[in-house]
């Protein structure tokens, strides 16, 4: 930081006026040349039409390099822009590592909005000592608001999956962040920029699942408002669970009492595929909504299974329904146990149906190779 003295004299130092000459010079060369033209050359005073075919030329030409000068700077200002914010969305909605306390994870965001990589969907997977524990959300609309919004959910869990013993305690440390969230709406103390919301606060609500996956692979979850995962085991894809969720944050208070549903567990091989409404919703054409559940099932086929096979499966079968990039956020986690087969307990192996021997007949829905 540059700190000035009071009184005096304020110097601009060195490196500030270099980085500024590259900027000024060809503005000032042409200038010059232009002024000069004018100034000595015969051609500028001559009337004559060939004269005066020659000076146009002339002034044209300089024009044109101004304007190409100009152009070339804000191209350079916009690729620097494009690279901060890249890095600034980035750090918010970061991608997952490959492999996560014996889990391996994969993860996409499609935004709606095309000058943006991230949007109104949150996702984020931690290794705690609770177990590993995962989000995913879906804020409601999308955009620069969205996006606020779904940082402060995001930097609530990231604190919260470590502190909260509790799954519960996690769910209630979010609820109290988007509850200051709309606070701060309120009063403007939260949007400096003046940005365009998707309605007023009141309005606002966010859906989120939290995921808690223990070492012996038991699952535990809580459901606010939003679509419950696909468990791919065998060669069948299914919904983890089938019970009402809770509301979205943000309109209504959470109850008094948060027990966590438990989901069976999550078997070595097996996958969870946390998801967004954007995926199921995504429709082609003809109006037709993505048969999500059907491309799993598909998926859960190949082998070997990988987290980023179901990934990239997921995603070619949805850009090619929708024919381009979707007209709504959508988000996907994948989550696969590759921890060794001795850890899990026998009993837990009761909690999970058997795969079918004859699954129903999916479409081909098969990624490139």
């Amino acid at each position: 930081m540059i700190r000035f003295k009071p009184g005096a004299p304020r110097r601009v130092p060195p490196r500030f006026l270099s980085a500024r000459v590259p900027t000024l010079a060809v503005p000032t060369a042409l200038g010059a040349t232009a002024v000069a033209y004018r100034l000595a050359c015969p051609l500028a005073h001559d009337a004559a039409l060939g004269a005066r075919l020659v000076s146009s030329a002339v002034m044209c030409a300089i024009v044109t390099g101004l304007v190409m000068h100009v152009r070339r700077r804000l191209l350079r200002e916009l690729r620097r822009a494009r690279r901060v914010a890249e890095e600034a969305q980035s750090a918010l909605l970061r991608p997952p590592p490959a492999r996560i306390d014996g889990l391996a994870a994969a993860a996409v965001h499609l935004s709606a909005d095309p000058g943006a990589r991230i949007g109104g969907d949150l996702y984020e997977v931690v290794a705690t000592e609770h177990g590993v524990r995962a989000v995913i959300g879906d804020v409601r609309g999308h955009g620069l608001g969205a996006v606020r919004t779904a940082a402060a959910v995001l930097g609530s869990f990231r604190e919260a999956a470590h502190d909260e013993a509790e799954l519960a305690g996690v769910l209630r440390r979010l609820e109290r962040a988007m509850a200051r969230h709309l606070r701060e709406r309120v009063h403007g103390g939260h949007d400096p920029a003046g940005a365009a919301q998707d309605g007023p606060p009141g309005e606002e609500f966010v859906t989120v699942l939290l995921l808690e996956i223990l070492p012996d692979g038991g699952v535990r979850a809580l459901n606010c408002g939003h679509p419950w995962p696909y468990l791919l085991t065998g060669a069948r894809a299914e919904p983890l669970a089938r019970t009402d969720p809770l509301p979205p944050l943000g309109p209504f208070p959470l109850p008094s009492e948060l027990p966590a549903v438990p989901c069976g567990a999550l078997l070595p091989g097996d996958a969870l595929v946390l998801h967004t409404d954007g995926a199921e919703e995504a429709r082609d054409a003809e109006g037709r909504f993505f048969p999500l559940r059907d491309v799993l099932t598909e998926a859960a086929r190949e082998h070997p299974l990988t987290a980023r096979s179901v990934l990239r499966t997921v995603l070619t079968a949805l850009l090619r329904h929708t024919a381009g990039p979707p007209k709504d956020d959508v988000a996907l986690l994948i989550l696969r146990n590759e921890r060794h087969v001795g850890s899990t307990p026998t009993g837990m192996r009761a909690t999970v149906r058997p795969a079918t021997a004859h699954p129903h007949p999916t479409g081909h829905l098969r990624s490139p190779a």
